[in-house]
Order: C-alpha cells, then structure tokens, then sequence
C-alpha cells in the first residue's frame, strides 16, 4: 500500500502557522514581484471576487474589502517547512518518494495488520502536532489510486476527517465513479478533451476502455495511469530524487534596470544559487546560458531581448569559474540605453562530478577549489542563506532583487528574524 500525503493550501498555511490569529481567515500569497495571486487557503477561495493568477494590481480594492491578509511569497519558509514534513514522514516509512514541496508518497507496504486507516490518522496528526500543518492522506494500492484518495480525503473531510483509504474492491470502484476524468494523475487536458468526446467523462470509463485503444492513443504513458486504476502497480516508486538535467534561475528586479554593473551583480548572486543546487547533487555543467531582456509588457519603454551560450572548457560547479565565465557572456549581449526587467542563468550539459574530464590544452589549476566551496555551503547550511558570499556579487541586493514588501519573517532560518513569544503577566 502507497500514502500520499498532501498539505493543505501549503503556502497559505505556512504563514498561518506563525500568525495563529490568521486562522479561520483569508489568506493568499503573491508570486514574485508580488504580481498575482499563486496560493490561497479555504477561506480566501470561497470569495469568488478572488481568482487565482490574477494581477493584484486588479484585485487589490476586493482583497482590502474581503479583509484578506495577503503576503509576498517566502520560499526559504515554504523549502524549511517542507523539510520538516518530510523528516516527520520518514519515520513512519523508510521509504518516502517526494513529489513536490508539499506533497509525499510513502511506502506502507507490510501493514497487513495494522488498520490503515488509524496509521494514516497518525501520521496526519502527528504532523500537525509537530509543525502546526493540516495535511490529507490517501491511501491506496497504487500511486494514482493514492493521489485519488487524497482528493477524496480532503473533499469529503467531514466524513473522513482528512484520510481515506481505498482497501476493497468496492472502495476503489466508489473513488473510480466518483472522479472526473480531468481529475486523475497524470492524464492532461488534450488526453481529458479526448476522452470526452468519445464519452468518457469518470475515471471508471477510462478503465473500461480496452488496453490497445489506450495504448495507441495514450501511449505507454497513458496504459500505466490505466493499470494503476485498476489496482495494478504500474509507476516505479522512487526514493531517490533523478539528479537535474538543467538547472535554472530567472527573477524580475525589483526595478529596471539600465547600469551594467548592478545586472552582473545580480547575474553574480544567481549563479551562486544554481552551483550550489549543482553542488548538493553531485555534478558539473558543460554548457553555461545567460540571457536578458527588457519588460515585453511595456508600451513605454524600448524592447530588446538577448542570449548566449558558453561551452565551457572544463565541465564545473565552482562559483568563482561560473561567475567569471557568465560576466563574459553578459558583456557580450548588454546594450546601453535600455531599461532591463530580467536576467536569467541556465546550467546544462549536466554530468557526474567523478566523470569530468581534464582538457589536453588548458593547465590544471594551482589549487583546487572543492574545499572552498565544500566550506562556503557548509557555512551557508548552517547559517542562512547568503550568509558567506563571492564578492562578485556586490552589497546592492536590495537594489536590484524582487519586490517583497510583505513578506513575512524567515522565522526558522534566520536569527534575527525569529519569533518572539511574549507572555503576560497576571
């Protein structure tokens, strides 16, 4: 059996979680640059004036009106409290595949005797007890039988109080009737649009379609989402995450910006976060993209958009050679006299550490440079972020880096922003 544990409006509840009397009220979290709206608890849902994605500049009077508390996103929270749930999940199961920053399947296989339906209470209730997170739990024999189970879980949380376990035939034929087709893992809207126009509009239809029907219209792809509804464990389960064959970054600034030296710098600070990415995995890029361009929503401002990129001559996951090698680049495609909204870095060609090769026609470095960088994420592990930095990339962050005026304290991360408990005195 397979748990897929799912927390509950996460974002939303991240910061409810620190501003306890937040509970029971709207809340939404805004996208970089505090642009639209990108999460939303229950409560702020429920106000149809409020549609997900929507610029806020749009919907700022309804926000003020509804009295919903709006923050700007705070993704070093978010990644900690995920953290934190994923360690609490990893003593329920040696064997935890974690999908996304909210959501984990866990391998129960071997609890024959144990009410699964108790187990799953446990591990919802112990997370919330250890992190203040609601969560909802599906269990089931398969991965997609699983994320069904979650739907449910939370759907019909009045009579299942956050889990529902699908362990009978009958279960799973309920669940299969009861899910639009739109709704089961993995099947995207051209596959739903297809299957509908053929009549298949429940995930029970889908099953009753034949095998070779799927498989020549849905591929291999679509015959696994198809077996796992019907009970058969058709997606490998893993427990180790693939390493990234690409690792990007791309933020707006705050402002726009014209001066060269301040867009290095920010170029400078993002090449700091994708090595170190490289870095925990283990691996060295070949092939190094810079790009930049200005704001395409503009009417008022000149357009020019540009990229390059750089082989470099030794595949590496050093900061200072990454640096060096992306202010190169940025110098090549810069224009003076336009107002730049982003620039953006992109490491590819991604390899093994242990399987770089030296180059016949460049001489080894005086040292090597593993330590130091081995020391500079140790450093910033330990802590904060930033905390130990190349000085390539300048004092002027606040300058140049996303407009983030309500965001909420790094409450577990950062010293200085930890939460003070009052008490008083009676």
């Amino acid at each position: 059996m397979i748990a897929l544990v799912d927390c509950n409006s996460f974002y939303a509840t991240c910061e409810q979680v620190f501003r306890p009397d937040l509970w029971g009220k709207p809340v939404v979290v805004l996208s970089n640059n505090d642009g639209c709206v990108i999460a939303a608890n229950k409560e702020a849902k429920a106000i149809s004036e409020i549609p997900m994605f929507e610029p806020v500049f749009k919907i700022k009077k309804q926000l003020i009106e509804n009295k919903v508390t709006f923050f700007s996103s705070n993704y070093t929270l978010y990644g900690e409290m995920s953290q934190r749930v994923m360690n609490i999940l990893s003593a329920f199961s040696p064997q935890v595949e974690i999908y996304s920053i909210d959501e984990a399947f866990v391998d129960i296989s071997g609890m024959e005797y144990v009410s699964l339906n108790q187990y799953g209470h446990q591990m919802k209730d112990t997370i919330f007890q250890y992190t203040g997170l609601p969560v909802g739990v599906g269990i089931a024999p398969t991965k997609v039988l699983a994320k069904l189970a979650s739907k449910i879980s939370k759907k019909r949380a009045s009579e299942n109080k956050g889990v529902f376990v699908i362990d009978s035939e009958e279960k799973r034929i309920e669940a299969l009737k009861w899910a639009t087709i739109k709704t089961v893992w993995g099947i995207g809207s051209k596959h739903a649009k297809r299957l509908k126009n053929i009549g298949i509009f429940t995930a029970y239809e889908f099953t009753q379609l034949p095998e070779e029907w799927v498989r020549k219209n849905m591929t291999v792809v679509g015959v696994r989402i198809w077996n796992e509804l019907k009970g058969i464990p058709s997606i490998e389960f893993r427990t180790m995450p693939k390493s990234k064959q690409c690792i990007s970054t791309a933020k707006s600034f705050g402002k726009k910006l014209e001066d060269l030296g301040m867009i290095q710098e920010a170029c400078s600070y993002y090449i700091s976060e994708v090595s170190e990415v490289l870095r925990n995995q283990k691996s060295c890029a070949t092939y190094l993209q810079v790009f930049l361009h200005t704001n395409y929503f503009s009417d008022r401002d000149k357009q020019y958009s540009n990229s390059v990129t750089v082989t470099l001559s030794i595949p590496t996951s050093d900061t200072f050679v990454l640096i060096s090698e992306a202010k190169k680049a940025l110098n090549a495609i810069y224009k003076p006299g336009y107002r730049f909204k982003k620039v953006g870095v992109s490491l590819s060609g991604i390899i093994p550490s242990e399987y770089v090769q030296g180059n016949l026609f460049i001489a080894p470095p005086r040292w090597d440079k593993k330590e130091l960088m081995n020391v500079f994420d140790m450093i910033n592990s330990k802590y904060g972020k930033s905390t130990l930095f190349s000085g390539l990339v300048g004092t002027r962050v606040k300058e140049w880096e996303l407009t983030k005026k309500d965001r909420s304290p790094r409450y577990t991360t950062q010293w200085n922003e930890l939460l003070t408990v009052k008490a008083n005195k009676y």
